[in-house]
């Protein structure tokens, strides 16, 4: 585009601008650092596990995973009742997986939620944290309460089970009660995998209650139900092999 000036001179085009229109906008695959990618999909990963705590727990919601595959994403529900979490004729979930798309801007089509049944929900701590948490809600006793999901947790095949509640419980000085039973560990390598903890807080007229539990699952060489390697700590003594056998002498024929 030619400018003039106020006498009639043409003037000179501006340094580093072409006559021949804009240029064309070259697209570029957006670069993410390492770092980034995992702060950020630690972000998505709490932001999605807290949406679904709320949304669904009156239903048995016991956890989430996440599976990245290159066409799709795919997030599994992991719950106690998995037909209210699908809803009629999977209507629910459909809507759950709308908003999560739109809320992390997927691409349509792109996000596919399943629900998944826990294979035994008295191993579970978030599933116990949270029934606990609608007994209180209930008016039941915190004792009697307490004590009635430490023996289902038990009775579940657990090693050992804890349940603590902190709070103004009876009186308007707070404390805590901690209820114990089996053997459980508390520090190590294995705690990560031994060890199923859960959190939640109780609105109640007085106040705030804290409740966690701790789960300790058993060894399960098969891996379905608890961790497929034993505690390190642990000794396996054999049978002493008889005297008879160890005392008798190897014949055998000699090379020639």
């Amino acid at each position: 585009v030619k400018q003039w000036d106020g006498n009639g001179v043409e003037l000179a085009a501006p340094c580093g601008s072409s006559t021949r229109g804009p240029r064309p906008v070259r697209k570029m695959a957006t670069q993410i650092s390492k770092k980034r990618k995992f702060v950020a999909d630690g972000v998505f990963y709490a932001e999605l596990n807290e949406m679904l705590t709320r949304e669904l727990a009156e239903d048995g919601y016991a956890g989430v995973d996440v599976r990245v595959t290159p066409l799709r994403t795919e997030i599994i529900i992991k719950a106690t009742r998995t037909q209210q979490v699908l809803g009629e004729k999977g209507r629910r979930i459909r809507e759950l997986a709308s908003v999560v798309q739109k809320r992390f801007s997927f691409p349509e089509g792109t996000v596919e939620l399943y629900a998944e049944r826990v294979a035994n929900r008295g191993l579970c701590a978030i599933a116990q944290c949270e029934s606990l948490r609608y007994k209180l809600l209930g008016g039941l006793a915190v004792r009697r309460a307490c004590y009635g999901v430490l023996r289902f947790v038990m009775e579940s095949g657990a090693k050992g089970c804890e349940v603590v509640v902190s709070g103004k419980l009876r009186a308007q000085r707070a404390k805590a009660m901690k209820f114990k039973d089996g053997y459980q560990i508390s520090s190590g390598a294995p705690v990560k995998d031994y060890l199923d903890v859960a959190v939640r807080h109780v609105m109640l007229r007085q106040g705030v209650l804290g409740l966690k539990v701790k789960i300790m699952l058993a060894w399960d060489p098969t891996g379905k139900v608890g961790p497929s390697y034993p505690l390190p700590d642990i000794v396996t003594v054999h049978n002493p092999k008889d005297d008879e056998e160890a005392a008798k002498p190897i014949v055998g024929k000699a090379d020639v």
